[in-house]
């Protein structure tokens, strides 16, 4: 599987984390940055990720920031993005389960490093259960298609 990694300074030590973790799992890693501590714009780094996923280059993503919230928020702004901010191993193994999430967000201000490693290894395993989640999706895409004010 190959999965697109980003994260803002507030995330870039748990990206690295992270990595790490991806690696060792035999995952691929395509790393968007940040590759520092000093201060940097959360969007620049969710849009490369989102646009990846979105665009098939990559089967997933994982973005990083303070609390996750910004990184959702920008990743959700591109279409066929479904990504989902997640702080506990219930929502991480529901969102792919009911959502067929495809990026995930997590908060480093939130969360350590051990929790966020179990989230990303249960979010990677769990599978898309399909059935009346499907429908609720398509909805999701009808919404997508339509321009709205």
């Amino acid at each position: 599987m190959k999965i697109a990694l980003g994260a803002d300074h507030g995330g870039f030590q748990l990206k690295e984390e992270i990595k790490k973790l991806l690696q060792s799992m035999n995952m691929e890693v395509v790393d968007v940055g940040c590759d520092c501590e000093q201060s940097v714009d959360y969007p620049d780094y969710a849009l490369p990720v989102a646009d990846k996923v979105a665009g098939g280059e990559c089967d997933r993503g994982i973005l990083i920031c303070g609390t996750g919230i910004g990184m959702s928020i920008a990743a959700n702004k591109i279409k066929g993005i479904r990504c989902a901010l997640v702080h506990d191993l219930f929502s991480a193994k529901a969102t792919r389960e009911h959502n067929d999430s495809n990026v995930l967000a997590m908060g480093a201000r939130v969360i350590g490093p051990g929790v966020a490693q179990e989230i990303v290894k249960i979010w990677l395993e769990t599978e898309f259960t399909g059935g009346r989640h499907s429908q609720r999706l398509d909805k999701i895409a009808d919404i997508e298609a339509k321009e709205h004010v």
